[in-house]
């Protein structure tokens, strides 16, 4: 291994372990408010924002600012950097995924904090974290995915797609018509509802095999579930074959399916 390319990778495992402390941070941030509900208002598109949202993205660019200056962030609640034309290598960040599984406060704790770092247009770090059900996902692309529960760290691996009945995972408030007959036509039964990017990060850890996805989605809703999922060894591909890429206009991804390997067996 060159000393270049030894420098990347030590980067990239400092800046996973940070990660995973920021999110974290963000993590007790959004608890504070899920433990005491506050007002809701609502953007343009009709998705919801809480104080979670907006304390929750503030700890994260803070931290961000400290400790990567020189790396551009994209977040959600920041609509002024929806209009910025991001490099080669820039954050991508979602405070808070799955708001509206987080207002339900039905104990299932559907919410994440997602953290990636995206470089040639894919992600290669990336951060998932379920607060409130205290499941923490990452991935280094070409390294390795980890998950971290109860005070427990272990590897994840995506699997093979069984020879038997495939699980889906599919998403709790987006069930579309199309998702419905694509699994249909596929022959796909058994399924996993599931919110936020942890529907990626179940087919990261083998959880489920595949995740299909045909209503709309922004790149900082999957970046972070991506990079684990790439680390894991699974893939993300467009409808046409060909893998999902960013910096993309306006940041919004078409429709994808999500597999827990590339031996897609349909």
């Amino acid at each position: 291994m060159s000393k270049k390319r030894l420098s990347k990778a030590t980067f990239f495992s400092s800046l996973c372990s940070d990660l995973e402390d920021i999110a974290r941070n963000a993590g007790r941030a959004i608890m504070e408010i899920y433990e005491n509900p506050s007002e809701v208002r609502h953007k343009s598109d009709g998705s919801p924002v809480t104080r979670a949202d907006t304390n929750a993205e503030n700890v994260i660019l803070s931290a961000l600012q400290k400790l990567a200056p020189d790396i551009l962030v994209i977040s959600e609640e920041n609509s002024a950097s929806h209009f910025l034309d991001a490099p080669q290598s820039f954050f991508l960040v979602d405070p808070l995924d799955g708001t509206r599984d987080f207002l339900k406060q039905d104990s299932r704790g559907h919410f994440t904090v997602n953290i990636a770092l995206i470089e040639n247009r894919q992600p290669v770090v990336g951060v998932v974290f379920a607060p409130a059900l205290d499941r923490l996902f990452s991935g280094i692309v070409e390294k390795d995915a980890i998950e971290s529960r109860n005070g427990h760290i272990f590897a994840i691996n995506a699997s093979d797609p069984p020879e038997a009945e495939l699980t889906a995972v599919v998403s709790a408030s987006h069930q579309d018509a199309e998702t419905s007959r694509w699994l249909k036509r596929c022959g796909i039964t058994k399924k996993v509802s599931m919110g936020s990017s942890l529907k990626l990060c179940l087919v990261a850890s083998g959880e489920a095999d595949v995740y299909p996805r045909f209503s709309p989605t922004m790149e900082w809703d999957i970046a972070a579930g991506h990079a684990v999922l790439l680390a894991a060894g699974g893939v993300i591909m467009n409808l046409d074959g060909t893998k999902l890429k960013y910096r993309k206009p306006n940041y919004r991804n078409g429709a994808f399916i999500a597999w827990g390997s590339g031996k897609q067996p349909l």
